[in-house]
């Protein structure tokens, strides 16, 4: 059987909406106690920014060789900036609307010889201002594009997330979303929900079989009136749900080294795809491909295009 030929993503256009964030690493060593409490004391050798949530998405987006234009909100202050200019390096076109009463959501993470010791998180709910703005230029941007990610980290930036989905549904537009939380019913209408495992399974309830997910599974696509579900399953690889089938891509055997930011690669993949015209058998591969080259690495992370190529073509 012979590889999957990628696409050309070239012309591809993504608009991705949604909760961005700073993610922060200090990376050190660790050779001691602390004296004041039973902690590691990590001596930081370097610090690292790179782009987090949506953002991420859209990095992933534009690694692969795709257009991708960012719509956020952010805080007027350094970590809003810094997010700005790593956006800029990255080739994203980012339209981030500032709101003062807004702190920008920093992930701070600290790591100790290659292993995260500690997170920290400073985030603030976006006022309703600055998301009334962002709808209005939603509808603008839709156009534009060939498909559509919602990125709802449960950060607030998604609140009509509702309308975006009905706007780009009006203009004829395919529309990915990956969730947060347990109120589905804001995504109804959708093109195609990407849950992970936990996520669905949060909705959904346990499933004791396959025969039990595949009816879970079934029973929240129709409630949802979704095209198609994918529910990511880690080491049990993707599950696809449509009106006409059930399919499942097996994982990507890889040495696992770091999981965050899995889920923005798989559905910036997803959604070129998509643009790209590719069936969700095809699409749901790449992702699948694409994600076992993210969690090899450290943090937040992406992969070329020419490491998806290389992926596709292993045995």
């Amino acid at each position: 059987m012979s590889a999957l030929k990628l696409p050309d993503f070239a012309g591809r256009r993504v608009l991705v909406v949604g909760d961005v964030m700073l993610d922060r690493y200090w990376f050190g060593d660790v050779n001691r106690i602390s004296p004041e409490a039973p902690v590691p004391v990590v001596l930081v050798k370097r610090t690292e920014e790179r782009p987090g949530g949506a953002a991420n998405v859209a990095r992933n987006i534009t690694s692969l060789g795709g257009r991708c234009t960012l719509l956020s909100v952010v805080g007027e202050d350094d970590a809003g900036r810094a997010l700005e200019d790593l956006l800029l390096r990255d080739r994203v076109t980012a339209s981030l609307h500032r709101d003062r009463e807004l702190s920008t959501t920093v992930k701070l993470r600290v790591v100790g010889h290659q292993q995260q010791l500690l997170r920290i998180d400073f985030e603030r709910v976006p006022s309703h201002e600055v998301l009334a703005a962002k709808l209005d230029e939603y509808e603008k941007l839709v156009d534009e594009a060939d498909a559509i990610v919602l990125s709802d980290y449960g950060k607030g930036g998604l609140a009509h997330v509702q309308r975006m989905i009905q706007l780009a549904k009006q203009h004829g537009k395919p529309v990915l979303v990956d969730p947060k939380g347990s109120e589905y019913t804001r995504y109804r209408g959708a093109t195609l929900l990407t849950p992970n495992r936990s996520e669905f399974r949060e909705v959904a309830g346990r499933w004791s079989d396959e025969a039990d997910l595949e009816a879970r599974a079934r029973k929240l696509r129709e409630s949802l009136d979704l095209a198609a579900l994918i529910v990511t399953r880690s080491e049990e690889g993707m599950s696809l749900f449509t009106k006409d089938e059930s399919y499942r891509e097996p994982t990507v055997a890889r040495e696992v080294y770091d999981v965050s930011g899995a889920g923005d690669t798989v559905i910036g993949a997803l959604s070129l795809m998509v643009a790209a015209g590719a069936d969700l058998h095809d699409a749901m591969k790449v992702a699948n491909h694409a994600a076992g080259i993210v969690v090899a690495k450290l943090g937040t992370a992406t992969a070329s295009r020419a490491e998806l190529e290389k992926s596709l073509e292993s045995p």
